[in-house]
């Protein structure tokens, strides 16, 4: 664990906190690279925040921003209420959303506080001399972060689009993506929609990171997984999710973001049907019902019966 100090605090927007992190004991911070997050240790617990660099940035401090959700759990307004010279722990740098080196352009395509990643991604493309395009939407300009640094730092490879006067068009904009790689960050509903428009517009090289923990949803109810294996039978509550009662019940599943984003939970259903709530599987795969993420999704069935 890294113990990290406010070294300054900017209001981007009416909601949104720049934090500049230096490290406690002055000694060098661990490296990373464009897409990487840390994991912040807050009132409400541990709270990822992407990395964010910009051409020309001087190595030795970690920026993160923080989007204030009032509706939320606390972890966003404890970041909030913390001021420069204060000390805050966490996690050292992690990436599940690199770039790919592959020879094709890449499309950045961010949601409201999502753009954070995508600005390190389109710093290290740009110094890679590889072309990209990025497209950042929100619901209007005023609750958009760092649109003027972005026009000016990527000058023509940048869009802006707002729902309240000009909303993207989805489906015409993967219609002049195919051949790229996609990188998509932002709200589920965002990404669900743009991986649709984009697997219907023959783009297959799609990678996506949720900005958001998975939180349970409303008419949530209990259900049995089965352990296939061992025969063992373990309920899952409306609250919790199939990763946290595996552990409850002694289980050590593997899994890394808990958001439904990098696939490493992955695992076949041999019956039951699943609830799909991920965004990293393709349509095609949730359509087949024979794997899922184990850390965001439930189950539409009584029992799921799982290959663990």
């Amino acid at each position: 664990m890294l113990k990290l100090t406010i070294a300054q605090k900017l209001a981007v927007t009416k909601r949104i906190s720049a934090f500049t992190l230096v490290a406690a004991d002055g000694e060098a911070l661990p490296g990373y690279t464009a897409g990487a997050h840390i994991a912040v240790e807050t009132a409400a617990g541990p709270r990822s925040y992407s990395l964010i660099d910009w051409p020309g940035d001087t190595p030795g401090a970690y920026s993160i921003a923080v989007q204030r959700e009032d509706a939320g759990d606390g972890g966003s307004k404890a970041m909030h209420a913390l001021s420069k010279g204060d000390t805050i722990t966490a996690a050292e740098p992690k990436n599940d959303f690199e770039i790919r080196t592959e020879d094709k352009p890449a499309a950045l395509l961010a949601g409201g506080i999502g753009v954070t990643p995508l600005i390190s991604m389109a710093t290290a493309l740009r110094a890679q001399s590889r072309p990209f395009v990025f497209h950042y939407c929100g619901r209007s300009a005023d609750v958009m972060a760092w649109l003027d640094r972005l026009r000016d730092e990527f000058g023509g490879s940048f869009h802006a689009h707002f729902d309240d006067t000009a909303p993207l068009d989805l489906n015409t904009l993967m219609a002049g993506l195919t051949g790229h790689a996609l990188y998509i960050c932002g709200p589920k509903g965002m990404i669900d929609a743009a991986r649709a428009a984009a697997e219907a517009a023959g783009i297959s090289d799609i990678h996506v990171e949720l900005f958001t923990n998975a939180a349970p949803a409303a008419g949530d109810s209990a259900f049995e997984v089965e352990i296939a294996s061992s025969g063992q039978v373990i309920t899952v509550a409306p609250d919790q999710t199939i990763i946290e009662a595996l552990e409850a019940a002694g289980l050590d599943p593997l899994y890394d973001c808990q958001r439904g984003d990098c696939g490493i939970c992955q695992t076949e259903v041999i019956a039951g049907t699943p609830d799909h709530r991920d965004v990293v599987l393709s349509q095609a795969e949730r359509d087949s019902g024979k794997v899922m993420q184990i850390c965001v999704s439930r189950a539409l069935s009584a029992r799921l019966v799982l290959d663990l």
